[in-house]
């Protein structure tokens, strides 16, 4: 695996390029990093994977806050590719990563080859009323500070009403309470959840490259509704539900690296991401 700088914005901005073969480029979900990625995706030979952690995440630096924003990072990760050399991919993502993907599928679609659109987070329109938690940690984060907010967040009834239906959440946004979060989390947090792909039902319906798409249940902040609408509404979709990361994350992790795997690998043995 090696590492790669961009700039942009006068953001350094850090990514991974590892392995050789078809480009798929995959991208991290919210607060995460490559790490993210490195865990669920499929460790399949012939093939050149590559994540571009996006403003304010894992080696990136935040440039402007009104940087933190789904169309700012897909055009960072079109030119993480540029500068890579790849004109043509498969493009991929979890959550905000799929969003992300999404988008990408829309605005360059001459360079998509397949996609894969695993836990969306978001359909088209923005604030989607599910990441309506993560506006309300980022609230707390700015308004009382780490250790504070993190009290206030567990006795919220946000989280009881997470904790019932969708423990990993609450987990998930836990996070971001961490000492070692960095200042800008808050306005990370809130600007992007309150953000959204930037594309209409119409545009995504349009999208014709080979897509899978990937959800499960007990997940209150990437409904298995969203992943069935999308699924239903790209022509050349196929749907995958797998285990919950809240009842078992192994399986989970499993079914996901196995399910991308065997997607992928179809199209590679076709030529079709040639």
């Amino acid at each position: 695996m090696s590492r790669h700088l961009i700039v942009r914005d006068n953001a350094v901005l850090s990514g991974v390029d590892e392995g050789s073969g078809p480009a798929v480029i995959f991208q991290h979900g919210l607060g995460a990093s490559d790490l993210q990625v490195a865990e669920v995706f499929p460790l399949l030979p012939g093939y050149r994977r590559l994540t571009l952690e996006c403003r304010g995440h894992g080696r990136s630096e935040p440039g402007p806050s009104d940087g933190f924003a789904i169309a700012v990072f897909a055009q960072d990760v079109l030119a993480f590719a540029d500068t890579r050399g790849i004109e043509q991919f498969a493009v991929g993502g979890i959550s905000m990563g799929a969003a992300i993907a999404l988008r990408i599928a829309v605005v360059a679609p001459r360079r998509v080859r397949a996609l894969v659109l695993a836990r969306p987070a978001w359909l088209w329109d923005p604030a989607p009323p599910n990441l309506r938690f993560y506006v309300e940690v980022a609230q707390m984060l700015q308004d009382l500070g780490r250790e504070a907010g993190r009290r206030a967040f567990e006795r919220s009834p946000s989280a009881r009403f997470l904790v019932d239906g969708s423990p990993d959440n609450v987990a998930s946004l836990l996070t971001f309470f961490a000492p070692d979060r960095p200042s800008w989390t808050a306005s990370l947090l809130a600007s992007v959840a309150l953000d959204g792909p930037g594309v209409s039902k119409a545009q995504v319906a349009g999208i014709d490259a080979p897509t899978l798409v990937v959800g499960h249940q007990r997940d209150v902040a990437h409904p298995l509704s969203h992943a069935r609408e999308l699924a239903g509404l790209i022509r050349r979709a196929e749907m995958l539900e797998v285990t919950p990361k809240s009842d078992d994350r192994t399986s989970h992790i499993r079914e996901v690296s196995a399910g991308v795997g065997r997607f992928l690998s179809r199209y590679l043995k076709s030529g079709a991401l040639q």
